[in-house]
């Protein structure tokens, strides 16, 4: 029990700054305009690893109990590779495809507004340059399942005339509205069980 004793002033501490960080959120959130440019963000990071970041808070303490124990019978194994093969199967491929999504578009800036039919997208501060007529098909990739922790990490492909993808993944954006935009062009809807890019 000394693992909680440590441990409980630090989750006490945790969640006391991520209660002030949502409230100052929340209340500089009801005094702005929402805005039209998207970029890799702490909050929709935040969302997307919501799930997988509570189940290794929740689990990884409970196997960390295992490791003071002097001496573990065969059942107790048994359970704690099974209690760590699900978290860890859970929680880890929504942390490589948050990564994979990160490293794809952390210089990436996207700037959408449906009601100015406007659509850029920025890599660094180089504009890339394409309008609608342009896209010669736009790929939509999302998750198979709804219930698993990596469901909602998904990706556009807007493949030009000049030969460039852009890949615009739902780290900078909830997809939806965007393909909705992108109705006039050739869309292709794909489902896969792991959305790598």
């Amino acid at each position: 029990m000394k693992l909680f004793s440590v441990l409980r002033p630090l989750l006490e501490i945790a969640a006391l700054v991520g209660a002030l960080i949502i409230g100052l959120r929340l209340v500089t959130g009801l005094f702005r305009r929402k805005s039209q440019v998207y970029r890799p963000g702490g909050l929709r990071q935040f969302q997307l690893l919501f799930w997988p970041l509570l189940c290794l808070g929740v689990g990884l303490p409970f196997l960390g109990s295992f490791l003071y124990a002097p001496t573990l019978s065969t059942f107790e194994l048994t359970l704690l590779v099974a209690l760590a093969a699900v978290i860890l199967g859970f929680s880890v491929p929504a942390f490589l495809l948050h990564l994979a999504y990160y490293a794809r578009n952390q210089h990436t800036t996207l700037v959408f507004d449906p009601k100015h039919n406007q659509l850029e997208v920025y890599e660094g501060a180089i504009r890339i340059p394409f309008g609608k007529s342009d896209l010669v098909r736009v790929e939509y990739v999302t998750c198979k399942s709804e219930q698993l922790f990596w469901s909602p990490y998904a990706y556009v492909r807007l493949h030009l005339r000049s030969g460039h993808v852009l890949p615009i993944t739902s780290l900078l954006l909830k997809l939806p509205p965007l393909v909705e935009f992108l109705r006039s062009a050739p869309l292709e809807r794909r489902q896969r069980w792991f959305c790598w890019l």
